[in-house]
């Protein structure tokens, strides 16, 4: 065989690899509205610059007769390429191969790369349309996944991970995306569970169907397990490519700094009056965010889940930024465990990728009840505070409106080593409200008081003199736990300056092996 024709029978190799499971079964992807594995990856990553490893792999299984129906690359593509320019490393399930369920060479091809991924310091990103774990292989692909596992755990909080979810995802293979830092699903062919409707409906006899058990709208609103829902795939894959563009390639980096046209010193007159003169009426938080970052661009993170708070990523003069925000709009922005939960995990992320974290803060508490009593909001409470603790990238705190009770503290205030803590005008920091303060301190002046009129206008003159001692920023500012009480139109070139200042910040906390976050 000359030299020619070896390399024709390399490129006909490459022709069959790139088939996957053949064209028959290409079609009826394309019929049920997904992208096959390549074809996301050529939308994922810039025109040109994938490098595909391992495409002549081949599963070694003979049980089942499994030797006679080997398929070149095995069910997943894998390799490395450019987003922006800047290099990325990429697994895609390919469910037109054995409905992309993994086997041991299949998962050695993915921990290839993650491992790449790690020596370079480069983000991973893993597309996921898979059926399981490959029954014909049994325990060699349970061994598969945790080696997967173990690569996610020491890659956490290393390297950005992302988990895109364009198919099913179900059993073991939901804990891979679960253990990377965002996790996305389509709204239609998307679904993640540990167990599908038939072992639910035999175990526990609940009948269920497949979208309401695991479906994107699920884990999108329900659970919190999606991060981002999308409308399709093409959308889906271009977000990725947005969010990357707020994160650095690892942690030891900082992220992109982006060109600003935005004038630093803009000022948004509408801010002066965006507080209700009736402390009980809401207004939208994000009418402040899109104010003051760079051009109004905001990327929200788990926009339907837990809407009392808002996360997400914006920028200040080109700078990224982690904005978390309470949401008057929604539940009067109380702090509830599920709340408290997302800001806490976002914050972490924050901070493991040298990420500032800038806190806007109306708060009335945390949510009362038995419910969240039983839901363990103490300990979802302390998980916010302990993120906003331990954090030691920038952090500055703009209290708008509330801030009452143990809610003041867990959101970023002075005492968590807030770098920056200032105040709009409107601030009322306060142990709670005015009226529920006069029933405890003046209950039994107001119950003695036996005319109602009168017992009224008690209450409503010492409502009053409280709301003059904290119905202010002034008093929380005579002990320095606020630096600087600010005009709301100048927010975004105070905390723009600050940004400045604190860029040359230097912060450790005490040498550990590792906290103990309470879970």
């Amino acid at each position: 065989m000359s030299g020619q024709d070896k390399v024709n029978e390399l490129i006909k190799k490459r022709e069959i690899a790139r088939l996957g499971g053949g064209q028959k079964r290409i079609d009826a992807q394309h019929e049920k509205g997904k992208l096959t594995a390549r074809e996301r990856i050529d939308i994922l990553l810039d025109e040109g610059s994938f490098e595909e490893f391992d495409m002549f792999v081949t599963h070694r299984c003979t049980n089942f007769d499994m030797e006679k129906n080997k398929v070149l690359g095995d069910g997943v593509v894998t390799g490395h390429g450019t987003i922006d320019g800047r290099v990325v490393y990429v697994f895609s399930q390919d469910f037109t191969v054995f409905g992309g369920s993994l086997s041991e060479t299949f998962a050695q091809k993915i921990c290839k790369i993650m491992d790449m991924a790690m020596k370079a310091g480069a983000p991973v990103i893993g597309i996921n349309d898979s059926g399981g774990a490959r029954i014909q292989e049994g325990v060699t692909s349970l061994a598969g996944y945790a080696e997967i596992f173990e690569r996610n755990i020491l890659a956490s909080g290393v390297i950005p991970q992302i988990s895109a979810i364009f198919g099913p995802c179900a059993g073991g293979a939901v804990y891979s995306p679960a253990l990377t830092d965002f996790v996305m699903m389509t709204e239609e062919n998307s679904y993640m569970f540990v167990t599908g409707p038939k072992v639910v409906k035999t175990v526990t006899g609940e009948e269920i169907s497949v979208n309401n058990l695991g479906g994107a709208n699920v884990h999108a609103s329900k659970s919190g397990v999606s991060h981002f829902k999308v409308s399709s795939e093409e959308n889906g894959l271009l977000l990725i490519r947005k969010l990357l563009s707020y994160l650095p390639q690892n942690n030891l980096e900082e992220a992109p700094l982006v060109s600003n046209n935005d004038p630093i010193d803009r000022r948004d007159d509408f801010l002066n009056n965006i507080i209700p003169d009736n402390p009980n009426q809401p207004y939208d938080m994000q009418e402040v965010i899109y104010s003051i970052i760079d051009e109004g661009e905001f990327l929200e993170v788990h926009r339907n889940y837990a809407k009392n708070i808002i996360v997400g990523f914006g920028r200040m003069d080109g700078q990224s930024i982690g904005i978390v925000a309470n949401q008057p709009n929604f539940l009067a922005g109380v702090l509830d465990s599920d709340a408290s939960r997302k800001a806490a995990r976002f914050v972490r992320f924050c901070d493991a990728f040298n990420i500032p974290v800038l806190t806007l803060v109306d708060v009335p508490g945390f949510l009362p009840g038995s419910g969240q009593e039983y839901a363990g909001i103490i300990i979802h409470g302390a998980k916010l505070m302990f993120a906003y603790g331990e954090a030691t990238v920038p952090k500055i705190t703009i209290t708008l409106r509330k801030s009452y009770g143990g809610a003041h503290d867990v959101m970023s205030c002075k005492q968590l080593r807030g770098d920056l803590n200032y105040a709009w005008p409107s601030a009322e920091i306060a142990v709670m409200g005015a009226s529920g303060a006069i029933e405890v301190l003046e209950g039994r002046a107001m119950n003695a008081i036996e005319d109602p009129e009168e017992r009224e206008k008690f209450k409503a003159e010492k409502e009053k003199e409280y709301k003059e001692k904290f119905a202010n920023p002034y008093e929380a500012a005579a002990y320095g736990y606020i630096d600087d009480v600010i005009e709301p139109r100048n927010t975004r070139f105070r905390v723009i300056r600050g940004l400045q200042t604190l860029q040359t910040k230097k912060l450790t906390n005490p040498p550990k092996k590792h906290c103990n976050i309470p879970l």
